[in-house]
């Protein structure tokens, strides 16, 4: 399952969560029991926004995401 960003106008707070591409939270209740996080003074019904956050591709067999930095990588960072 795919992690998503939220955010809460509300309480300008933003979370990472996971959970199906085809589910959608959309208010602070679902995204606080999905995340684990307190209500706080935040209203349940308070309005959340999936946030488009970059894909980080993933090269086969390795343990972190490839960044596209390497030697001869465009940004000038050594390899």
């Amino acid at each position: 399952m795919p992690y998503y960003e939220y955010r809460c106008d509300a309480n300008a707070q933003t979370l990472e969560v996971r959970h199906g591409m085809s589910e959608v939270l959309t208010t602070w209740g679902e995204l606080a029991s999905r995340s684990g996080t307190p209500l706080g003074d935040t209203p349940a019904d308070a309005p959340v926004e999936k946030l488009l956050s970059p894909s980080m591709p993933m090269t086969p067999g390795a343990a972190v995401p490839s960044t596209g930095c390497g030697a001869g990588c465009a940004c000038g960072r050594p390899a």
